[in-house]
């Protein structure tokens, strides 16, 4: 199953970014939240972002596989969605931020959720 192999990469990049969560907390000894310390709060966006996107667009490839979609198109849809969490994390991530790559990020994911959208929808009505 092709939607395995993407949920897994975007779980293990989840993992990534929640560990410079916990770091960013330890090191300036915040036990909840964001303490009101930037670099904290930018690490839980960064972390936040991948988990609004990342497990919709997961469903919808799921749902691109079962219907019976060319296994090259989910993986086109699948690496489309991995390129575009990956340069989000690392672009909006940075600091300063990288902004090329936080907007290839967003364009990339933005375009995998609408092209996998519409390609369920046109599979379930023809």
């Amino acid at each position: 199953m092709i939607t395995a192999l993407y949920a897994g990469l975007v779980a293990l990049l989840y993992l990534a970014l929640s560990y410079n969560v916990i770091l960013a907390r330890r090191s300036q000894k915040i036990s909840v939240g964001d303490g009101d310390d930037k670099l904290v709060r930018k690490r839980m966006r960064t972390q936040a972002n991948c988990a609004e996107y990342g497990p919709f667009a997961i469903v919808l490839l799921l749902l691109a596989e079962m219907q019976g979609m060319p296994l090259w198109l989910v993986h086109l849809f699948g690496l489309t969605l991995l390129a575009g969490r990956l340069s989000h994390a690392y672009g909006f991530g940075s600091t300063p931020q990288v902004v090329p790559f936080r907007k290839a990020g967003m364009y990339l994911t933005f375009a995998m959720i609408g092209a996998t959208a519409v390609a369920n929808i046109g599979y379930a009505l023809f």
